[in-house]
């Protein structure tokens, strides 16, 4: 294991056991444990995007702040619904946010997943094409941000501009160099891991996919790693391939823990119907004594084959207690692992 970053869902209600309270709490304390991730030693800030839900949802402000107040950590998300997505906004969006940055950019996207509404891209003015489906449309869009990140002007010029323009064609301002080999795919089945290697985008694989075999979530996962990076290496790119996988994994070091996640590392795997013809398998949690805990991710198959952890956190418990989390994993689990 090569990286190790979190990953947060970013909930927030007005919950007496909550820490987040409001939208500001959430924001806002992204942004200090984001900072106090990377004092730790945590190599990636990685966010999801939900619309129409107490979450978060429109991620380039909290990334460029973030971008502007750390200078280390890998900052992404996990996933960006292409369905919701204006391409050419968001390459304009990210290309700021990367720049604040400074080039630690790391987008994951896919075509989505359902929603808290019913078709909910359709509130945002998108409509799939004629003979499309709604995944279609989020393939089709991801592959023109692809396409518009490559810093390639397309747009014919106003002969009478406000501005002087240089010479050519014009292209999206500001471009990032180098962010279009940082944009990563979120993939629930093994197809689309292999059309993203295709396409040259990292994968990230979650803690849920199609169930395409029966056989244990890791066990598939690992297999389907195998399979992008099979098809990374036929596709003939001139880069190392990146793979993260997302897990939740608490060590229990403390009273707290135990009270918290003490009965999470007896579940396993779980089946369910994510779409109306789409069995879906979930991952187990893993949450145990230091050394239960090595033994047994250890023998997970996936975390072996991939280079990044996601580790799935539970913000709502505030930013001192999430970082109690990731310093747990960092000191009492990563060195058994060979992870650091």
């Amino acid at each position: 294991m090569k990286k190790i970053g979190f990953l947060s869902f970013g909930h927030w209600s007005n919950h007496p056991a909550y820490r987040t309270r409001s939208a500001s709490d959430t924001l806002l304390q992204s942004i200090d444990l984001a900072v106090a991730a990377e004092e730790i030693g945590i190599d990636g800030a990685y966010f999801r995007v939900h619309h129409f839900a107490a979450q978060l949802a429109s991620p380039f402000p909290l990334l460029s702040a973030i971008g502007a107040k750390t200078s280390k950590i890998e900052i992404g998300t996990g996933v960006i619904d292409m369905r919701y997505e204006n391409p050419m906004y968001m390459v304009e969006d990210a290309g700021a946010a990367d720049l604040i940055s400074e080039g630690r950019l790391q987008l994951g996207i896919s075509r989505g997943s359902p929603e808290q509404v019913i078709d909910g891209w359709r509130y945002f003015g998108y409509e799939p094409a004629a003979g499309e489906t709604d995944a279609d449309m989020g393939r089709r869009k991801a592959l023109e941000f692809l396409d518009k990140l490559k810093g390639v002007g397309f747009a014919k010029p106003n002969p009478n501009p406000m501005f002087p323009n240089p010479p050519g064609l014009l292209r999206l301002e500001p471009y990032s160099e180098g962010l279009r080999d940082r944009i990563w795919w979120g993939a629930a089945s093994n197809a689309t891991a292999v059309w993203a290697a295709e396409n040259g985008m990292f994968l990230q694989s979650s803690t849920l996919k199609y169930d395409e075999s029966g056989k244990p979530f890791h066990i598939q996962q690992a297999e389907q790693i195998r399979l992008y990076k099979e098809a990374w290496k036929k596709a003939g790119h001139n880069r190392e391939p990146r793979v993260s996988v997302s897990r939740s994994i608490f060590a229990l070091v403390n009273d707290q823990d135990r009270y918290y996640f003490g009965q999470e590392g007896r579940s396993g795997d779980k089946f369910g119907m994510i779409e109306p013809d789409k069995r879906a398998i979930f991952g187990r949690s893993y949450a145990a004594e230091p050394d239960k805990l090595i033994k047994e991710l250890a023998e997970d198959e996936a975390i072996q084959e991939a280079d990044t952890l996601l580790l799935t956190i539970p913000n709502t418990l505030g930013v001192e207690y999430n970082v109690h989390v990731l310093s747990s994993i960092l000191e009492h689990v990563a060195p058994g692992l060979g992870w650091r």
